[in-house]
């Protein structure tokens, strides 16, 4: 899979498996140690991927907050924070949003070929926009890798949300998963898990290689090895 980048899944759950809310409003999971350790994996990345219902639920910035990893960055010939990616069926995001506005690096847009027009009408003035796949009505994943591979993207990191992570994991386009696990319960149906139904490779009879667990402050970190790749990036 040497044409698609490296690539990395990082995300925090309650300990019954929920990223938020039902309410749609931010949970903080981690802690700020974790905070740190993600902005390390985050400097350490040539772009960070999230889909557009995390821009349009979460609106976040996607930086490298700490101004030491920034001039490291800079010091390497790169951009202070990592190329922003986000991939959208119907292209329906703020131009505003902070995703957009922030930071001097390349955003990029992937969206359906259906869409492609009317998404680079709305937000062609703040990123590229490409469309992802053949497919007239859908975002083609190995697409987005294969094309971010030819930019030069060769570490991506995968922020979620959950839709996404399945899509990611269920393809089986992931070489590791990051998944921080912290204390305490969300017990609520209606929010949102860290992945949807899904048909996986990893099953019963398969079952995936844990390659690491790590006490950060009062979460646990368990790193996944999911392909022979798994700590090339």
């Amino acid at each position: 899979m040497a044409d698609r980048p490296y690539t990395l899944l990082s995300c925090c759950m309650s300990l019954d498996g929920y990223l938020g809310s039902a309410s749609g409003g931010r949970l903080q999971l981690s802690n700020a140690a974790d905070f740190d350790r993600v902005d390390g994996e985050r400097a350490a990345s040539d772009a960070i991927l999230v889909g557009a219902a995390t821009i349009r639920n979460d609106n976040p910035r996607l930086l490298v907050r700490s101004a030491g990893r920034r001039a490291e960055r800079v010091a390497r010939g790169h951009s202070p924070s990592p190329v922003k990616v986000t991939v959208t069926g119907g292209g329906d995001l703020d131009p505003g949003a902070e995703f957009f506005v922030t930071g001097d690096v390349q955003k990029l847009v992937f969206c359906s070929r259906d869409a492609l027009a009317a998404t680079r009408d709305r937000l062609g003035g703040v990123a590229t926009v490409l469309g992802a796949g053949v497919a007239r009505d859908s975002v083609d994943l190995r697409h987005v890798g294969e094309e971010l591979g030819a930019r030069g993207i060769g570490r991506l990191m995968v922020e979620g949300g959950g839709r996404v992570h399945t899509q990611f994991l269920s393809e089986g386009l992931a070489d590791e998963l990051q998944l921080v696990v912290a204390p305490f319960f969300v017990g609520d149906a209606c929010a949102p898990r860290f992945v949807d139904e899904g048909t996986f490779p990893w099953t019963v009879a398969r079952r995936a290689t844990l390659a690491q667990v790590q006490q950060v402050d009062d979460v646990a970190l368990l790193r996944y090895a999911l392909s022979p790749r798994y700590g090339e990036g």
